[in-house]
């Protein structure tokens, strides 16, 4: 499994005490079938699509060619999570250069092979039928969504056995929708559990729509898992993002209502990898249990996110920099618990941005750290019975902290009094911002 994208130094070498007012400033199917259309090997071998991340020429080109409309991706730098050359140009670029892509059009029951990298353009209307790439582990390609449904019973729309990176993008003014409606066959030993699923990175860019609907996961990725554009929506009753390595964002508008977790970043192997990044984007979560879940790190750095889930944000390490985050939750609204053996600490640490948490009644906390909690900008807006709750201890030196409606000076350890919410001097293990 590859590892991209260490974590920085800074929270790996996390010092409490006096050191807990740090100097942080805020701101990337199986083949089941028996019928198989593949794509000739005299046709796919004459398209070849350049890396633009790495080749500017074809950079060029492709702006020439496709008009390109790219996203920024505006991260942070200096936060937890090491965002250098997270998002690469082609990442980001909304429009394909479709000037020499390979056209083909779906048939119900007829699978199609991918085998050469390139760039394909997909449309039409079927049943049963499974878009497989296997292709060299060192090539890209791109599939092109220009109107495109396919409605399988057991096995994924998209299937990436074997690739470098896969980008699907979907064409501006255009309506995708891929589902499978009863339960998925595995591919000998790989569990294909989700409509999209790819063994290695995978990117979703594009300016028109993609609507998912499935009876286990959304879009699944054995590696990296990017969101950069589009327009994304996904029902299903299994994770609906998910990826072992990481989950990044910078853009598109991404409405999630699923059963289980709505973002999902963990490797049951190595807990040393999971994290999630955020820098961009309009996200409407609905879960039944987490709305972002990240083994290792939560970086939030910008983009707009409204959550209603069991719990909102959970993960070892929790960032927010920036952004408007707004928590309905019924368990924990933001929890930072043991989940890796690398981060050290358990960690909520608020930078900037506004964070909005609204908790249910009973024993539910807004703000839980199995750790510490750090409060250095931003604002912080609760309404809770229980608002904080921490096990180790609390710095709040900079930022708004506002609690049922009364603005606070310090982070202390909640308690229940009279139904209500109470904190006060000496019940804090630190006092309000100094300086």
């Amino acid at each position: 499994m590859k590892t991209k994208h260490l974590y920085s130094r800074a929270a790996r070498a996390f010092v409490l005490g006096s050191a807990l007012t740090l100097a942080l400033s805020g701101c990337g199917a199986s083949d089941s079938q028996s019928k198989t259309a593949s794509v000739p090997a005299e046709q796919i071998e004459s398209v070849v699509v350049k890396d633009v991340s790495t080749d500017t020429t074809a950079s060029a080109e492709t702006g020439a060619a496709a008009e390109t409309v790219a996203s920024a991706a505006n991260v942070t730098t200096d936060g937890v999570i090491d965002t250098t050359d997270l998002f690469t140009d082609r990442d980001l670029e909304q429009v394909a250069d479709t000037s020499s892509a390979t056209q083909i059009d779906l048939s119900d029951g007829q699978n199609v092979s991918i085998t050469q990298e390139g760039v394909y353009v997909l449309s039409g209307t079927a049943s049963n039928v499974t878009v497989s790439v296997d292709v060299d582990s060192s090539a890209k390609v791109q599939l092109v969504l220009n109107g495109v449904s396919i409605t399988n019973t057991s096995s994924p729309a998209i299937y990436v056995k074997s690739a470098d990176k896969v980008f699907v993008t979907t064409v501006a003014g255009t309506t995708n929708t891929l589902s499978v409606t009863g339960e998925f066959v595995a591919d000998g030993d790989t569990n294909t559990d989700a409509v999209i699923f790819s063994k290695d990175d995978l990117v979703l860019n594009g300016q028109g729509a993609l609507a998912i609907e499935s009876t286990d996961n959304g879009i699944t990725s054995k590696d990296d898992l990017k969101v950069c554009g589009g327009t994304i929506s996904i029902t299903c009753q299994g994770d609906a993002l998910e990826a072992n390595d990481s989950v990044a964002v910078a853009d598109g508008s991404i409405t999630i209502n699923t059963a289980e977790d709505g973002i999902h970043a963990e490797n049951d192997e190595d807990d040393t990898v999971g994290y999630v990044y955020i820098c961009g984007g309009t996200i409407n979560i609905t879960a039944g249990d987490d709305a972002v879940h990240a083994t290792t790190y939560l970086q939030i750095d910008g983009g707009s996110l409204s959550i209603d889930a069991s719990e909102a944000l959970e993960a070892t390490y929790i960032q927010v920099n920036g952004g408007t985050t707004n928590i309905t939750a019924s368990d924990d609204g933001v929890n930072a618990s043991y989940k890796s053996s690398s981060v050290g600490t358990p960690t909520i640490e608020v930078r900037g941005g506004e964070l909005t948490v609204s908790m249910g009644q009973g024993d539910t906390d807004a703000i839980d750290s199995n750790g510490n909690i750090i409060v250095s900008g931003g604002t912080v807006d609760i309404t809770a019975q229980f608002a904080f709750d921490f096990d180790g201890q609390s710095s709040f030196t900079g930022g708004t902290i506002t609690v049922n409606g009364e603005q606070v000076s310090e982070i202390s350890n909640s308690m229940m009094m009279g139904g209500g919410m109470m904190g006060g001097p000496g019940m804090g293990r630190q006092g309000g911002p100094m300086g």
